[in-house]
């Protein structure tokens, strides 16, 4: 892979190529991509999605605040474009052609990371990390699983192990009436959000990392492939299935994410009582003491100081360790032989495990967080299998007037009876995926005649 083709700033329907060196400095077409984003439904609905643990907070904390995965998305943006902006600075030093041919700058690189790791969540489902597992559930052992015969063994993986990465790709690309190519985000964007680009089959045929999961449905299939094309990205040998290496730059989306969970669910943890403070802050000075100020700290009387001064402090350590790792490994990641999260080659790796272990044990797992996760399933379940029976009753001419005003209540794009069987089914889950947790629960209630 080569960064010039990998730092394409072309677009859905574009029929001349968009040169670096011809962009408007006032307003990037990378920095557009993060603008795109941020103003769209599909990111302003994050704000009522739970990133771990639950709203609203009835735990008996004295602070009234916890993340949603908007709040998430936000900061790993924020630790996406220093990412970014750092190694950008380092490849332009490495590579000096990019600046002086091409026009390229350091903040591109920066504004890169940044969108894609603003949009890195966006697919997710209501109710935390189960959501997915919810969908998957209701497709590989609940009232779904009677459509298997109807599709394809790729179409079915897709259901049976519904991803939000590729549910986010779907959002980003997908066309509607009158909106050609969704967000029409720049191809560099795109390619940094593909944590995983393959398609859901096989399963995980090796332990690389970005064969952890699949990026992309097969609806959105071509698509995929017209942006791996566009980016370079190299093509794996040997696999009977449409799977890529990753876009160098997925790596620092990823370090992004994996920083701000590690850190800030921990600091979470610890606000709302879940991780004892004193307990905790023993575990973040482990991780900072090569870089803390001790007399600044013992000055600080408030924990919740002492606790910010920590955390940002961490999350500076991380930064730095994850562009160590990165740089020496660039030559290795543009050619897909790197193959872990950057944060897996860190020096902090124990002090890391320590607080996912303690996030783990004390908040992941925490009775609030389960008693959510229960939830989800069962109003996930209800509403997949309300509409999926309505709209395959109406596609066989077997729907019944309730099936006909059930399905007037979905999003018009939602309600085309006349596609296939896996493009309904596809479609009910990625609407179901859309929902805020609030939205769920009301349209829950509306479904089971609550409420009226």
């Amino acid at each position: 892979m080569n960064w010039e083709q990998l730092l394409s700033l072309k677009r859905f329907g574009d029929t001349e190529k968009r040169l670096r060196k011809l962009q408007d400095e006032t307003r990037l077409g990378f920095e557009v991509d993060y603008d795109r984003i941020i103003f769209s439904s599909a990111f302003r609905c994050l704000q009522d999605k739970t990133q771990v643990i639950p709203m609203p907070i009835d735990v008996g904390s004295r602070k009234d605040f916890v993340h949603t995965r908007l709040t998430h998305s936000l900061e790993v943006s924020v630790v996406g474009r220093s990412l970014g902006r750092i190694a950008g600075k380092k490849l332009l030093e490495k590579y000096p052609y990019l600046k002086e041919k091409h026009g390229y700058r350091f903040n591109d690189f920066g504004a890169i990371v940044a969108a894609a790791s603003l949009a890195h969540d966006i697919g997710n489902p209501p109710f935390g990390h189960s959501g997915e597992k919810a969908i998957g559930a209701f497709f590989k052992s609940g009232i779904g699983a009677k459509y298997r015969s109807e599709l394809t063994t790729k179409e079915y993986q897709d259901l049976v192990d519904f991803e939000g990465n590729a549910n986010g790709l779907k959002l980003l690309t997908a066309s509607r009436e009158g909106v050609p190519g969704g967000l029409r985000l720049g191809y560099a964007t795109l390619g940094a959000f593909m944590k995983y680009p393959k398609e859901s089959l096989p399963k995980r045929p090796t332990n690389h990392i970005s064969d952890k999961k699949f990026g992309f449905f097969q609806s959105e299939k071509e698509m995929f492939i017209a942006i791996a094309n566009e980016l370079g990205l190299r093509k794996k040998e040997g696999v009977i299935a449409t799977s890529y290496y990753r876009h160098p730059l997925t790596y620092l989306v990823e370090a992004a994410d994996d920083i701000c969970y590690t850190i800030i669910d921990f600091e979470d943890g610890i606000n709302l009582g879940f991780i004892s403070e004193d307990y905790a802050l023993e575990y973040f000075i482990k991780l900072v003491k090569d870089t803390i100020n001790t007399k600044k700290y013992n000055q600080m009387t408030n924990t919740s100081d002492r606790l910010s001064y920590l955390r940002a402090l961490a999350i500076n350590t991380l930064i730095n360790d994850a562009l160590r790792v990165f740089e020496e490994n660039e030559t290795e990641i543009l050619s897909g032989d790197f193959d872990v999260a950057l944060l897996d080659k860190s020096r902090y790796e124990a002090q890391i495990n320590d607080i996912i272990s303690l996030s783990v044990s004390n908040i992941y797992q925490s009775t609030e967080v389960i008693e959510k996760e229960l939830a989800g399933y069962k109003i996930i379940g209800d509403i997949l299998e309300v509409y999926t029976t309505a709209l395959m009753k109406l596609k066989t001419n077997k729907g019944a007037t309730y099936d006909e005003l059930l399905i007037k209540t979905l999003p018009l794009q939602y309600q085309d009876i006349l596609k296939s069987t896996y493009d309904i089914l596809l479609n009910v889950s990625c609407y179901v995926a859309s929902l805020s947790d609030s939205a769920a629960v009301h349209i829950h209630n509306k479904i089971m005649g609550r409420h009226l």
